[in-house]
């Protein structure tokens, strides 16, 4: 399975909502990559400010349902029965749950001490955080999971850093919840790549 190319497995990754608990791949190894990503994702001034945790178990089932509790709050009572509760059950159906978070210390840090780039280091920090996702993503896909990219902070916030003891100083960038895949994604359609692409020889 390492030996699979670099380039079919970018082409593979896709948003995976159909996930089950049937996965093949230990815990452990599930963290060794992970570990991987987070120690050799590229950050500007090698920063390193990325940080990750990783659900499993009651764990992965309580995000779920801090997710859960919370939209049912502030979502129409015919929307949330018939679309939104399916869609967190999908993903509380998983194995697990990256959380990415962005250690706003070190960007404060690196913006006292180089002020010609003060501007830059938030966006260069959501850069590296976006590699980070797009690394964990192809890696669990690499070891046959499937998974998607979530983003329902700020609402679930004081929960997750309450239930979880985060730091206060971790901004809370994204939700990736993964497992067995149980349902195959649809053909993707790109646009023309004459609008996106351009090469001067």
């Amino acid at each position: 399975m390492m030996g699979r190319n670099f380039y079919k497995i970018l082409q593979k990754r896709r948003t995976i909502y159909g996930l089950d608990r049937n996965i093949e791949v230990s815990e452990d190894r599930i963290e060794e990559v992970i570990k991987d990503a987070v120690n050799f994702v590229p950050s500007a001034f090698n920063s390193q400010s990325s940080r990750v945790v990783v659900l499993f178990g009651d764990h992965h089932e309580k995000l779920w349902e801090i997710a859960k509790d919370k939209l049912s709050q502030v979502t129409p009572e015919e929307q949330f029965k018939n679309s939104t509760e399916g869609k967190i059950n999908s993903f509380k159906a998983g194995y697990g749950t990256v959380l990415f978070f962005e250690d706003q210390s070190i960007v404060e840090d690196l913006q006292n001490r180089f002020s010609l780039y003060k501007d830059n280091f938030p966006v260069w920090a959501e850069q590296t955080s976006g590699m980070l996702q797009y690394i964990v993503w192809s890696s669990l896909e690499i070891e046959g999971l499937g998974a998607s990219l979530q983003h329902y902070n700020p609402l679930i916030n004081e929960d997750v850093y309450k239930t979880w003891d985060i730091p206060s100083n971790w901004k809370f960038i994204a939700q990736m919840p993964f497992g067995n895949p149980t349902s195959t994604p649809d053909d993707k359609e790109f646009g023309p790549l004459d609008e996106k692409y351009k090469a001067f020889k």
